[in-house]
C-alpha cells in the first residue's frame, strides 16, 4: 500500500476578535479519529479551564481525569456528571498549546473518549482524559473556556486521521 497523508486538515480557525466559543460542524465520519490542535490565549486576569462539548450535548455526560505539573508540585484530579469535558487550561500572559487526539469519534456504539495535552510556557503543563457517555457518532465539536473569551489571534484546526 502507497504511504499517504496521515492527517488531513478538516477545518481551521484564527479569530479576528474576541469569542466565547469556537465550533466545528458538519464532521464528516469517513475517518478513524480526530485530531484538536489549539493555540488560545483567553481575556481575563487569571487562568480559564478548556472544554469541549460533542453535537451540542449540554447535559450531564461528561467526566474528565488531569494531571497537572509546575515543576515543583504535581497533582491529580477527577470530574464526572458535568456538562463539558476537561481538555486543558489557558491563560492572559502567554498562548498556550492544547493538543487533543479524539479516538473513534464516528463509531456509533461506544462511549468516545479523548487524550489531550496542554501547556502554559513557564507556568504548567496538563494532561486529560475525558470521556462522552453517549453513543452517537460525533459531527460537532464546540471549543469553550470557564468564562472569559478567546483573544483574537487564537487559533483552532481540526484534523482526520486515515487508518492505514
Amino acid at each position: 500500500m502507497a504511504a499517504g497523508n496521515t492527517y488531513t486538515q478538516i477545518a481551521s480557525t484564527t479569530l479576528g476578535s474576541t469569542a466565547n466559543t469556537v465550533t466545528f460542524s458538519s464532521i464528516a465520519a469517513t475517518y478513524t479519529d480526530l485530531v484538536l490542535v489549539i493555540n488560545a490565549q483567553c481575556q481575563t486576569s487569571s487562568g480559564q479551564g478548556l472544554y469541549l462539548q460533542y453535537n451540542s450535548d449540554t447535559a450531564t455526560n461528561y467526566s474528565s481525569t488531569v494531571l497537572y505539573g509546575n515543576g515543583s508540585s504535581a497533582l491529580s484530579t477527577r470530574t464526572s456528571s458535568v456538562v463539558k469535558a476537561g481538555i486543558g487550561n489557558i491563560d492572559t500572559s502567554n498562548y498556550g498549546t492544547t493538543i487533543v487526539n479524539i479516538q473513534n469519534y464516528s463509531n456509533a456504539t461506544t462511549y468516545k473518549t479523548a487524550i489531550s495535552r496542554s501547556n502554559a510556557p513557564a507556568n504548567y503543563v496538563l494532561s486529560y482524559v475525558s470521556l462522552w457517555r453517549a453513543t452517537a457518532a460525533i459531527n460537532s465539536l464546540t471549543i469553550l473556556l470557564d468564562t472569559a473569551p478567546f483573544n483574537s489571534g487564537s487559533t483552532f484546526n481540526l484534523y482526520g486521521i486515515t487508518s492505514a
